[in-house]
């Protein structure tokens, strides 16, 4: 079922090589251009015309009713209400050990420089709503932003018909256990557009959605070609794209394991990527047969035959699990599995991977709810000069700098120096009218 990439014998560049979904944002951002100025010219009429056009649905008030967040999570299963608890206690757990202190920095006596770490003001999440629905990253969003202090979140998700124009009841919920009540029933490019701009959201003009200062959570290639176009406007966290998982294994690795994995994630998306790394023929022709016997008993079968067959899945046969490392830090997958004997050791010579999985009891399943760490992953290579949702993500690192007279005095003449090296005189005019006198 898998295309096979046959790389023994080495080659000395594999990224050019390797299997990867072919999406052209740039194409994308011109399409949705006209949409996003409407949004910020117009508001109201034009969100609701979008939502009416790629949803099929035109709710009359965008903001989802608070009373009707609570009554979701009023109505969950307790089965559901139960796991996503879990999954809220775990990720808080582990978010909560990546907040940032303060540092101060004694430069010289009497001259110090303080890193404080500041939480963004305002955060826009967005939720996707398409081919599933994700309450698991209401709380991938939302828990990381709490962490680092965020004063205002807002969710987006797309309105559903069979919901009567509101986001999924499920994500509903799971807003109202973390504490989220401004919510908007607006998916898509015009969602993005939304929250950067800010937009009236009732046909009176009454209720306003304000702008934020970022916009972080995964979606499809619209709302991806909305983040880049407003880069700038707003603070994003990443263009995602279509997911992805890369597999490095061995002759010990379990067929059966390492193609229900595969097709875990093909599940998501017709485009998403599912790659095995291994220099075992048999395991490959092991994981081929086992594919052919699970993908098709499973319910999304189309969906995940077709996303398997695709050119962005494959097998990469290796010589060995030096050159496999090599590979798969060069794909620089969202999602990288280790199953090969001493799996911790081959996970720490990792260099490029959104999120490790190591060995046969850590699947990335675990990963997108229950692990406790975060499922918002870099996507498309993107691992190899960025990470994750964290709440490093939702902080900016601002200097205090503070000298006295005496230390300012004792460096003035390189300040002078160097601005006059650079042709700014005023700079260095700056520092030596405080000093009347003289500052050589």
């Amino acid at each position: 079922m898998l295309t096979r990439i046959d790389l023994r014998g080495g080659v000395p560049d594999p990224r050019r090589l390797l299997p990867r979904a072919q999406l052209d944002v740039s194409v994308a951002v011109e399409r949705i251009r006209p949409l996003v100025e409407a949004v910020r010219e117009h508001g109201y009429p034009a969100i609701r015309e979008a939502s009416e056009r790629f949803d099929g649905v035109s709710p009359e008030h965008l903001r989802v009713p608070v009373e009707v967040i609570r009554a979701a999570e009023g109505e969950l299963d307790p089965q559901v209400r139960a796991a996503l608890l879990e999954s809220i206690t775990r990720a808080r757990k582990v978010h909560a050990d990546q907040r940032r202190t303060d540092h101060t920095t004694r430069v010289v006596a009497g001259g110090t420089v303080t890193e404080r770490w500041l939480p963004v003001d305002r955060v826009g999440l967005y939720v996707p709503g398409g081919l599933a629905m994700y309450p698991s990253t209401v709380v991938m969003n939302v828990v990381p932003a709490q962490a680092a202090g965020v004063r205002s979140l807002v969710v987006a998700s797309p309105p559903q018909k069979e919901n009567g124009g509101l986001p999924d009841r499920r994500v509903l919920a799971a807003c109202a256990l973390l504490g989220v009540d401004e919510v908007y029933a607006v998916g898509g490019a015009q969602a993005v557009a939304m929250l950067a701009y800010g937009a009236t959201v009732d046909p009176a003009g009454e209720q306003r959605c304000e702008p934020v200062d970022m916009i972080t959570g995964p979606g499809n290639i619209w709302v991806t070609a909305a983040k880049r176009l407003l880069r700038g406007v707003v603070g994003i966290d990443a263009e995602a794209g279509p997911t992805e998982i890369a597999i490095l294994a061995d002759h010990t690795a379990d067929p059966a394991h390492v193609a229900a994995d595969l097709i875990s994630q093909a599940e998501h998306d017709p485009l998403a990527a599912s790659v095995l790394v291994t220099p075992s023929t048999e395991l490959a022709d092991a994981v081929d047969a086992e594919l052919a016997r699970q993908a098709p008993a499973a319910k999304h079968a189309e969906r995940i035959g077709t996303a398997l067959r695709g050119e962005q899945s494959g097998v990469v046969l290796v010589d060995d699990l030096e050159a496999g490392l090599r590979v798969v830090d060069a794909y620089a997958a969202e999602h990288l599995e280790i199953q090969t004997e001493n799996p911790r050791e081959w996970a720490l010579r990792v260099r490029n991977a959104g999120a490790i999985f190591v060995g046969a009891w850590s699947p990335v399943s675990l990963g997108d709810y229950c692990a406790g760490s975060n499922h918002v992953l870099p996507t498309g290579g993107c691992a190899r000069h960025s990470s994750g949702l964290s709440v490093q993500s939702f902080l900016r690192g601002v200097h205090l700098v503070e000298y006295t007279e005496q230390a300012l005095r004792e460096v003035a003449p390189h300040v002078v120096t160097l601005a006059g090296v650079e042709d700014l005189p005023a700079h260095g005019q700056a520092v030596s009218v405080r000093f009347p006198g003289g500052v050589s």
